[in-house]
Order: structure tokens, then sequence, then C-alpha cells
């Protein structure tokens, strides 16, 4: 096939006419042409076919301009001292040390000024981009500012914007509406949402489950206690829940260090969750199975949500111009001892 220009000569096949005959992303093109193992084979010898049926010629000298790169990302949490971040910043790792490439670690803790001084930090370090898990309150601008640096970023567990640029995460809405669901299933009626002092994506998309599930009972989603998302900020929401004149029998936690917290405060009045009261907690991470009762949670996949945004980042990184995606990994409820389910049907286990 040989195609012409306007003045009757032959054109330049660009990387987009290639991506269209092949039916791949322009950035996937960009990744077989440089040889990297983040392609299927199936799909890398369809991309060559297209490439020899227009006739496609690399141009090295361009490519070469464009790689003048680092071989090094930057990686920005929020609360490194939680160790779903250490399974996010582990999946990260498991595809950029496939690639050669470096991440440096940098922990916002929940504050926008450190996040912009590591940013900046990152920019001067000539990282290739960044993957970011915005602090609670970032604004919208600073998905123009990266773009203003021509710095590729991907959002992960929290986005900025709900509709521009790269983001990897998790259903926490279907999450979170389905595991106050299993809790209603099961009798319970006066359900607390305990946890989360902090406004972002995440902890959005978790109260819009809750009340959606309640809503569709016929109930109201008005028992909420605001707390940090620790083991203390779960302590210390017990006692005044329990004291209430009509206590919760059942309470949803924003994450699974806000259940453990739950539990220790619930044994120090005498009660046992799964037998007292129903908790529940959201992550599942590798302690939830292992605490005294089992926790009943939501399972998010935090090192796939790395490995995720770390194949984003390298596809944005070949391919600064190609169209946004956005990964969203289906939550799966988990149900152990501490919702009290296990008591009545001791076989269910999902």
């Amino acid at each position: 096939m040989t195609i012409l220009d306007e003045r009757g000569g032959p054109a330049r096949i660009t990387l987009t006419e290639v991506a269209h005959h092949a039916g791949v992303s322009r950035s996937t093109v960009s990744l077989v042409l440089r040889g990297s193992p983040l392609v299927a084979a199936e799909t890398r010898e369809r991309v060559q076919a297209a490439i020899e049926a227009l006739g496609y010629v690399y141009n090295r000298g361009a490519a070469t301009l464009r790689a003048a790169r680092t071989d090094t990302v930057g990686l920005l949490v929020c609360e490194i001292n939680n160790s779903f971040y250490g399974e996010l910043t582990a999946g990260v790792d498991d595809v950029l040390g496939e690639q050669g490439v470096v991440a440096f670690l940098a922990n916002t803790a929940e504050s926008g000024e450190r996040q912009d001084r590591y940013l900046q930090r990152m920019r001067e370090q000539n990282v290739d981009g960044v993957i970011i898990c915005p602090a609670a309150g970032t604004s919208p601008a600073l998905l123009d500012r990266l773009r203003q640096w021509q710095l590729p970023v991907v959002q992960a567990l929290r986005f900025i914007s709900a509709r521009e640029g790269d983001y990897a995460g998790v259903d926490y809405e279907f999450g979170m509406e389905m595991v106050t669901e299993h809790l209603l299933r099961i009798g319970h009626r006066r359900i607390a949402f305990v946890g989360g002092n902090l406004s972002h994506s995440a902890f959005a998309g978790r109260r819009v489950g809750f009340a959606t599930a309640l809503r569709r009972h016929g109930l109201t989603p008005d028992l909420v206690v605001r707390c940090p998302a620790t083991r203390r900020g779960g302590l210390d929401a017990v006692g005044p829940l329990m004291d209430l004149a009509d206590p919760p029998t059942a309470m949803l936690c924003y994450n699974d260090l806000v259940a453990f917290g739950v539990m220790l405060g619930l044994e120090a009045r005498g009660l046992r969750a799964g037998r007292d009261i129903a908790v529940t907690g959201f992550d599942d991470m590798a302690e939830a199975a292992m605490s005294r009762p089992a926790l009943t949670t939501v399972a998010t996949s935090a090192r796939q949500i790395g490995q995720e945004a770390a194949r984003l980042l390298l596809r944005r990184i070949a391919d600064p111009q190609g169209a946004p995606e956005r990964v969203i990994l289906p939550a799966r409820l988990v149900i152990r001892e501490s919702c009290g389910a296990m008591r009545a049907q001791p076989d269910k286990h999902q």
C-alpha cells in the first residue's frame, strides 16, 4: 500500500495511522517500536503487520530525542505509615522494575504544601513522570500545572478530577454498597459509618455507596462519625456511639485500621465484634484475616492498583498526547467472623 501526499509524493505514515490499522492505541504502537515486553505477542504481531502493510518508517533520530529520559519516576503517597500504601508501592515496583525504572518515593502526609514541594523537587530531578495519590483538598489546578510542565502523571487510589487525566483505582462506591447490603441482609437496620475525617474522592465514593444501600431499604444514612482513619480514630469513636440512647448494631468502618480500633474499643467495654455487634472494614489488609475475630471487609487489591498505575504511566510516557485512560478495578466482599454472619451461616465465605 502506498499513500501519496498532496503533491503526489509518498506521504510519511504516522503512528496514529498505524494504530488505526492495527486496531490498537498510539501508545501500544510506541511500546512495540521500543521493544517493550508490556505488549502481548499477538498484539505485537498485529502492529508489526500494520507497520509492514503501510510502509511506516521509524524515525529513530526523533525517537532518540524523545527518549532523553532518566528512567526515574516520582511516587507520592499520603500515608506512608499505612501498610496499604506499602502494597501499592510494591505493585508499582513490580512493573517499573521489569523496565529498569526506579521510583522516588515521597510521603505527603495529606499536606498540599508538602505535595507541591515534592513535585517541584521531582521536576528538578527530571523524572519521566509521576504517580500521585493526591493529598486531601488538592486543587484541580494541579493537573493544569503538571500539563504545563509537560510532566506525565497518573492519579492512583484518589482522583483530583473525575474526568481529566489518567487514573487507576477501585470501585469504592460499589464496594461500600455491597458490604452495607450484606449487613442489611443479615438483619441490621441501625448501621453506623465510622471513620474518614478528610474530604477526597475515595471518602466520597464510600459515603455514596453507604447512603445508596440504606436509602434503597427506606433507611436514613444519618449515623456517621467522622474521625481519623486510624486505629486510634476507631477506638475513640466507640464510646460516643455505644453511649447513644439507640446505639448501632453494626459499625461499618472507612478502612481496616478504623475497624481494628473499633474492635479494641468494644473489647474494652466487654463486647465482642461478631457476637455483640457487627464490625466491617475496607481494604482487606493482610492483618484482616489474622485479627481476632477475623475481619469482614472489602478487598481493594492495592498491589494490583499499583501495577495498573505503573503501566498507565509507562504508556503515558510513551505517548504523551494519547487519550486519557481510567482503570477501575472491581471491589470484592470478604465475609469473615466480625460481622456475625459466620455464626448463622458457618459455611458461607466469598
